[in-house]
Order: C-alpha cells, then sequence, then structure tokens
C-alpha cells in the first residue's frame, strides 16, 4: 500500500503539470500539496514516522537563503537593468552571437561553483532576456544553460545545495572529504559535459533563422510586487520539494541504496520531478564506493535539468522566463536522456 501509493505519487508529479493546465499555472501550489500527501503516507503507512518538529522546522528555514538570494538579486537586476542589459547586447556583437552563446554557457556553468547555482540562474535570465532570440529558441537556450549550471554547480559544496550535502556526508572516514573532494572526483566528467552544452548552445544559436520573429521585450519591466511574488513562490517550491524528498526517503533507503551502480544510476532519473539534493541526502554514504558514488552523482545531476521541479536553476529561470513545464519538457527530456545513455556509456568504458 505504503509502495504503491508512493508510485501513484510519482505518476501525478510527473503526468499532471505536462497535461493539466491550471496544475502548470500552480505548480508550486500543486508539488505543496503532493509533498503534504506523499509526507503524510510514508509517516502513517511506511516504515518510519517522516513527521516531526525538525521536518517543519526544516520545511520554513531551508527555503530562506535560496529565497533571500532571489530577493536580493531581484531587487538589483531592477535596479541595474538597463547597463546590464547594454552590457550583454554590446558583448554579443563583439565577440558574435556563436561564440557569445557558447562562453556564456560555458562561463555560467564553471563558475555556479563559486557564485552559486542560484546566482548564475539569476543572471542567465537577464542574458536571455537581453539578446535576440525568438521564443522557440529561447526555451532551449535556457533549457541548454540550466543543465550547464546543474552540473557545473557541484564542483564546490557552496555551488549547490547537493553538492553541500554530499561533502558534507562524506567527510568522514574512509574520504575524509574537503573542499575540493567532488572537483577531484567529478571534474573529468562535469567540465566536458559543460563545454559540450556550450558547443549545442552555439549550434543552436545558429540554428535560428534571420527572419524569425523576435520578442523585444520578453520580460516587462518589474515592480515590486513583481519580485515578491517571485521570491514568494520559489520559498514555496523548495518547501515543497523538501515534504516530497521526506516522502520517498524511506522508499529510496528500502529500495534504492541498496542498488549497484547501473540501476543507482537510472533510477536516479527521479530527480527530474524531486529536489536532487534531497535524494542525494537520502542516497550517499560513506558506506559506499567511489564509483558508486559517482555514478549516483551523475544521475541525479543529468535527470535535474530535464524538468523543471528538477533543480533550483530550473525553477528561477522557468518561473522569470515563463517557460511552461510541457515546453520544458519537449527539449529538456530528450536532451537530458541523450546525456544520461552518453555518459553511462563513457562511465562505464573508463
Amino acid at each position: 500500500m505504503f509502495i504503491a501509493g508512493q508510485i501513484v505519487i510519482i505518476l501525478t508529479v510527473l503526468i499532471l503539470p505536462l497535461t493539466v493546465h491550471r496544475i502548470e499555472k500552480n505548480l508550486e501550489m500543486f508539488l505543496f500539496v503532493m509533498g503534504i500527501i506523499s509526507a503524510s503516507l510514508s509517516h502513517f503507512l511506511g516504515p518510519e514516522k517522516v513527521w516531526s518538529v525538525h521536518l517543519v522546522e526544516e520545511s520554513f528555514i531551508e527555503p530562506v537563503k535560496i529565497t533571500l538570494a532571489v530577493l536580493i538579486s531581484g531587487f538589483v537586476f531592477k535596479k541595474f537593468r538597463q547597463p546590464i542589459t547594454a552590457g550583454i547586447t554590446r558583448s554579443e556583437e563583439i565577440l558574435g552571437p556563436h561564440i557569445f552563446a557558447f562562453l556564456f554557457i560555458v562561463i555560467l556553468g564553471l563558475i555556479s561553483s563559486i557564485i552559486t547555482a542560484i546566482i548564475a540562474a539569476i543572471v542567465l535570465v537577464e542574458i536571455i532576456n537581453a539578446i535576440p532570440l525568438d521564443r522557440k529558441f529561447e526555451t532551449r537556450m535556457t533549457i541548454i544553460a540550466c543543465f550547464a549550471i546543474g552540473l557545473g554547480a557541484v564542483l564546490t559544496p557552496v555551488g549547490e545545495p547537493l553538492s553541500t550535502i554530499a561533502t558534507a556526508k562524506l567527510k568522514g572516514a574512509p574520504y575524509h572529504a574537503g573542499f575540493l573532494f567532488l572537483f577531484k572526483h567529478l571534474w573529468f566528467y562535469i567540465i566536458p559535459a559543460v563545454v559540450l552544452l556550450g558547443i549545442i548552445g552555439a549550434f543552436l544559436r545558429a540554428q535560428q533563422p534571420k527572419n524569425s520573429t523576435i520578442q523585444s521585450q520578453k520580460i516587462p519591466e518589474e515592480g515590486i510586487r513583481d519580485v515578491l511574488f517571485r521570491s514568494g513562490k520559489v520559498y514555496l517550491f523548495v518547501m515543497a520539494l523538501l515534504f516530497l524528498g521526506a516522502g520517498f526517503k524511506p522508499a529510496i533507503d528500502m529500495y534504492v541504496v541498496p542498488l549497484g551502480d547501473a540501476a543507482l544510476y537510472w533510477i536516479n532519473t527521479v530527480s527530474a520531478i524531486l529536489d536532487n539534493a534531497t535524494l542525494a541526502s537520502a542516497e550517499i554514504s560513506p558506506k559506499m564506493k567511489i564509483d558508486q558514488i559517482q555514478f549516483a552523482l551523475m544521475g541525479l545531476l543529468i535527470s535535474g535539468g530535464m524538468l523543471i521541479p528538477g533543480n533550483i536553476p530550473n525553477i528561477i529561470a522557468a518561473s522569470k522566463l515563463n517557460i511552461s513545464s510541457k515546453e520544458w519538457a519537449k527539449f529538456g527530456i530528450p536532451i537530458g536522456f541523450a546525456i544520461l545513455v552518453v555518459y553511462f556509456v563513457v562511465m562505464y568504458s573508463f
């Protein structure tokens, strides 16, 4: 009953935002409700009690940092939007659209491990807004860049919650993980992927027809209310993901953690709809071998870009650029699945 219920919740979270317009427009509240149901199902029918004072406290406290970053940067970009936009436009004119597309994707992807994935996503939105793209290519470039940010941010513990959690869980014996632990064990997978995504972005930029209709003002001038509303949506979104992660944790502990490399890699595609940091918290253990850790993390990181709920950069970019769940899935799922297949072959071959 418990497992069947969680499977129904996963399918519901996957399907309804893609098929029901009202749910798509109110995705944060929908996921919040589903998170409460999932946690309650695990609490009353699962092997452990999920609801606790700690979970409630965490659900209120954990989204604060992310929300403040979105709020503060929102006001900063509101104040300095014109010079920022002018600088971006000028840079593209000097470098050319293809080189500019390659560089901004690669640079944002790699420095996200230092400036955080959240700030990188906010910068991405301003870049996308400033360069001349029609709706189709705007969406695709945004998704490609969010994949790069989500991957690159893992290289240091400050880049994203997943890397913070993974490093903290491995800081004891036998790994004694320090600041550069994830960089040491993942850079040879992450950096080529970010560069490849930059090349794909440059190729996509070249594909936009010169006579295509360009939206000259994709994001209207924001008021204070808009900035506050978007920040509130991010807060609710993160809270919802924490509840979903807590609800699924007992099932993950029972059926996912004991699996081998290959099974763990592919099952982690569930991070497309769940917060990959929460899944990392449930899965990563110092008892795992290093290759199992690599497979688990790469599965989480790549899958996190496939749908909007999979990663914070996706949430921020989709919210501000008004990218629907269906639009994201139409491009994000096939490109993410292709990367998953390539990396599965590469990781098993070397």
